[in-house]
């Protein structure tokens, strides 16, 4: 591939020997410093291009964010995505296949993060990650400390990051993890104490100066775009940069960039050129190179599209119960209840009522599944009594909203002080898979028990989906309970299908799923009933909102 000057457009990588390409990437490097020594501008020059007035306070900058956000409804106490996520896994469970990893190298302000954002701003697809080197600077002890105060720290070096930390990140973020990402702040050349949690990416846009640099790094990037900017460019952009949002002063800034930018860049950066698959003249403003990436990833995530409902439908039919399934014993009394909220001519009240009493029930009945202990406690009388204890890790609930909000109150009555998630899920209406559109889970959950509540499970699509983000987090799969008010066979076949560790709780099990997924006889739609609302409802996030 052509590592000389800039082209008008994007230049994909010649063919030829390994040898040929990097003789030809050697002679466009010493071109290019040849080019750089002979147009080197004077100081005073450079300066005269920089803004005069005063310096504001230094902006802390983020390290890895999701830009431009996807279409949000905001609300007074909820943020929604209102273009979701599809499934990422099979009817199996499993994960299908991987994020989409687009590197981008160049020198330090050669536009990195400008031809990143308009990638992202271009694709227009929700759940975008855009992650930064820069969160991956190591931690600096005192003596190095000094040494970056007196610009005298090389942060352009390979030592300078922690590579084994990237690489982990990356990969774990490639195959649908969570991930902690360290946030760096550069005023103080420290990592702050608050950590970033990412989660969902369907393409992950990674930029940094030695993104080629490694090559476990290399291995995790499906497509890599070299960002080629004039050296003069770079430096006067770094310039405003280090001044305005990092609190520097001009002198120097010349000096870290004469003694550590401009060699690291002709040692470690420009060399790996030759591994690109596109070299981008000019950064964000070619827009030709742009609309090439942006097709092309487009093309890729075509192929990756996954349909999970219709699989479900037809799978598992005529298969004997699971064993994980625990069905609440049909006793008179909830016999009772499910005639009453099953009729179509129960006031809202009685449902609501009723509803209540049969989640209580349930939640109580799912408790006696936890581990117990065996312990000993005195009496007021002073004699001992032989109980039991629950002596595992903390308890966590979490809803798949809407209808699985409505099980919080009993929950949160019976299992005092305990912690709340949500998860929505809706039902895309044009091609009836599930999507991810919003989620909150409470902070170090991986060993909890959760308790996964949704009022009705018919397809089970949702179902899996919440319980796939579960353990994207870490959650054991025999830790998780998923609980339902009603269920249908296939639900229960698809759940236990696809994670045979998760034990599924429910006060009834219906055998039939009709044409448009409803339970049959089922309970209707019980969102709408529980909520007071009318019609189909746009929400249609899972499958008790039988739309």
């Amino acid at each position: 591939m052509g590592a000389g000057p800039a082209a008008p457009g994007p230049q994909p990588a010649r063919p030829g020997s390994p040898r040929g390409r990097a003789a030809m990437a050697a002679a466009g490097a010493e071109a290019r410093r040849e080019r750089r020594a002979a147009a080197e501008p004077p100081l005073g020059s450079l300066l005269s291009r920089l803004p005069l007035a005063p310096a504001p306070a230094p902006r802390r900058r983020t390290a890895s964010q999701c830009k431009p956000e996807p279409p949000l409804l905001r609300t007074s106490k909820r943020t929604i995505y209102t273009a979701g996520r599809p499934p990422w896994y099979s009817e199996t469970g499993a994960p299908v296949d991987e994020a989409f990893v687009i590197g981008l190298c160049g020198g330090s302000a050669s536009g990195k993060t400008t031809v990143a954002t308009r990638i992202i701003e271009a694709l227009d697809v929700p759940w975008v990650v855009l992650l930064s080197m820069d969160s991956f600077y190591k931690v600096l002890d005192e003596g190095q400390q000094a040494l970056a105060a007196r610009s005298d720290y090389n942060f352009d070096h390979p030592d300078a990051f922690d590579f084994e930390l990237l690489v982990s990140v990356l990969r774990k973020l490639k195959k649908g993890k969570s991930v902690k990402v360290p946030v760096y702040d550069f005023t103080t050349h420290s990592r702050r104490r608050e950590w970033k949690t990412v989660y969902g990416a369907n393409v992950i846009v990674f930029e940094g100066i030695l993104a080629f640099a490694n090559k476990e790094l290399l291995k995790l990037l499906d497509m890599k775009v070299f960002v080629d900017t004039d050296s003069d460019i770079r430096l006067v952009r770094r310039l405003q940069r280090d001044i305005m949002e990092r609190g520097r002063d001009v002198a120097g800034v010349i000096k870290q960039y004469n003694k550590f930018v401009k060699p690291a860049f002709e040692q470690y950066i420009e060399p790996t050129v030759q591994v690109a698959d596109i070299v981008v003249p000019r950064g964000g403003e070619n827009f030709v190179a742009l609309d090439l990436i942006v097709q092309h990833v487009h093309s890729q995530l075509e192929k990756r599209e996954i349909t999970v409902r219709a699989a479900l439908a037809s799978a598992h039919q005529g298969q004997p119960l699971p064993k994980t399934l625990s069905v609440l014993e049909s006793t008179p009394q909830v016999r009772g209840m499910h005639t009453i909220i099953r009729n179509k001519d129960t006031t809202r009240d009685e449902f609501i009522f009723y509803s209540k009493r049969l989640m209580r029930l349930l939640i109580e009945h799912a408790l006696s599944f936890l581990p117990l202990k065996s312990v000993t406690v005195e009496t007021p009388q002073g004699t001992m009594y032989e109980g039991k204890r629950f002596h595992r890790q903390r308890i966590t609930g979490v809803s798949i909203l809407r209808a699985g909000e409505t099980m919080e109150q009993a929950l949160t009555a019976v299992c005092k002080d305990i912690r709340l998630g949500k998860i929505l899920i809706q039902t895309n209406l044009d091609t009836g898979e599930p999507e991810l559109h919003y989620l909150r889970l409470p902070k170090e959950i991986s060993e909890d028990y959760v308790i996964l509540m949704d009022s009705t499970v018919s397809t089970g699509a949702a179902a899996m989906m919440a319980v796939r983000v579960l353990l994207d987090h870490d959650v054991q799969e025999d830790r998780i309970f998923l609980l339902s008010l009603l269920m249908a066979e296939m639900g229960v076949h698809s759940v236990a299908y696809a994670f045979p560790r998760v034990r599924i709780i429910t006060t009834a099990v219906d055998k039939r799923v009709n044409e448009e997924f409803h339970i049959i006889p089922g309970i209707g739609n019980f969102g709408d009933r529980y909520f007071g609302t009318d019609g189909p409802s746009a929400w249609c996030e899972s499958d008790s909102m039988d739309c």
